[in-house]
C-alpha cells in the first residue's frame, strides 16, 4: 500500500517538478481570457496569481504540487506555490490549471503575506471534462471546464472574501472525496 502510494503521488507531481516557461505562463493566462466568465475579471481585478499546472494524485492520502505566478495591475510582482495534502476516500492522478483574482488590495496583500491557505475543498475530474467547486473561509467560488479546447472552456463564479478561484482540467482521472486545504506561499520578485 506504501509502495503504492508512493508511486501515484510520484507520477501526479512529476508533471509540475520542472519551473513552468514565459509561454506555459502566456498560453495559460490565454486559455482563462478566453474562457467564459473569468475573462472578466482580468477587466476589474487589483491582480491574480497564475498556476499553468497543478499535478495531483492519491490513494487515501494524496497530495498536489504547483509553480505560479502572482501579477498586481498587470505586472509580474512575484512567484507562488501551491501544496495539498489530504485524506480520505481518493484514488487517482489528475493535472489541473488554476487561477486565483484578487478583488482588491487588501484580498491581494492577504495572499502575498507569505502564506495563505484555502480550506476544505470537493473536486470531480474527468478526463476531457472537469468540474471543481472551493470553498474559502465563508465563502465559496466554482468552475467548470472543458479541456478537449481550451477556447471552449467555461467557468462560472464571483468573488468571496475578495478571491475568485478558477480551475481548469488538463487531464488524468481523479475520484476522490476528501478533506483538505490548499497551501500557498509567496516570494517578491
Amino acid at each position: 500500500m506504501r509502495a503504492a502510494l508512493h508511486w501515484v503521488l510520484l507520477l501526479a507531481l512529476a508533471g509540475c517538478a520542472s519551473a513552468p516557461t514565459s509561454d506555459e505562463y502566456a498560453e495559460t493566462i490565454t486559455m482563462f481570457r478566453g474562457a467564459g466568465q473569468s475573462a472578466k475579471f482580468f477587466g476589474d481585478s487589483y491582480g491574480y496569481a497564475v498556476f499553468p499546472t497543478i499535478g495531483k494524485g492519491g490513494l487515501v492520502v494524496g497530495g498536489a504540487h504547483g509553480l505560479g505566478r502572482v501579477y498586481a495591475k498587470g505586472a509580474h510582482v512575484g512567484d507562488a506555490t501551491v501544496t495539498q495534502l489530504s485524506v480520505g476516500l481518493q484514488l487517482g492522478g489528475q493535472a489541473y490549471s488554476q487561477i486565483i483574482f484578487f478583488q482588491d488590495k487588501r484580498s491581494f496583500d492577504e495572499f502575498t503575506t507569505g502564506e495563505f491557505e484555502f480550506g476544505a475543498q470537493a473536486t470531480a475530474v474527468a478526463i476531457t471534462a472537469g468540474a471543481s467547486a472551493q470553498a474559502t473561509t465563508g465563502g465559496t467560488s466554482a468552475g467548470a471546464s472543458s479541456a478537449g479546447a481550451p477556447g471552449h472552456a467555461s467557468t462560472a463564479g464571483s468573488y468571496q472574501k475578495g478571491m475568485a478561484v478558477f480551475t481548469v482540467a488538463k487531464g488524468g482521472l481523479m475520484y476522490e472525496a476528501s478533506l483538505g486545504g490548499q497551501k500557498f506561499s509567496y516570494k517578491p520578485k
